[in-house]
């Protein structure tokens, strides 16, 4: 090591950070720096931002106002791009709904979601 270089202090933002890196390259947005490939795993993604959530559940209140929006914002920016991936079909269209990353649709089989064939 170094003795110039000062060690890295870890901070809850450079947690945050990380755990978004982590969840592009599940959404395929960035190179997996250990396979330098880039794929689709929303399973893994789901399971990143679903655990960022829970930070933001069981930390409020405790963060400061940066840390906060810090959250917010790419716990946002994360969802939206979730819905935009996982919603696209064949085509590239997308399907369902962009806010909730679900549709309000019954599923098929079930009594209301008969289709009209």
């Amino acid at each position: 090591m170094t003795e110039n270089r000062k060690p890295v202090e870890a901070s809850f933002l450079q947690l945050l950070g990380g755990m978004a890196v982590q969840t592009l390259v599940h959404l395929g947005q960035m190179t997996n720096p250990m396979t330098k490939d880039m794929g689709v795993d929303l399973p893994n993604a789901k399971y990143s931002i679903d655990i960022l959530a829970i930070l933001q559940e069981k930390t409020k209140g405790n963060l400061t106002p940066g840390e906060t929006e810090y959250l917010q914002n790419i716990l946002r920016d994360l969802r939206l791009q979730y819905v935009s991936i996982a919603g696209k079909n064949e085509n590239g269209e997308l399907s369902g709904s962009a806010e909730s990353g679900r549709t309000d649709e019954p599923e098929e089989g079930s009594k209301d979601g008969q289709s009209e064939n």
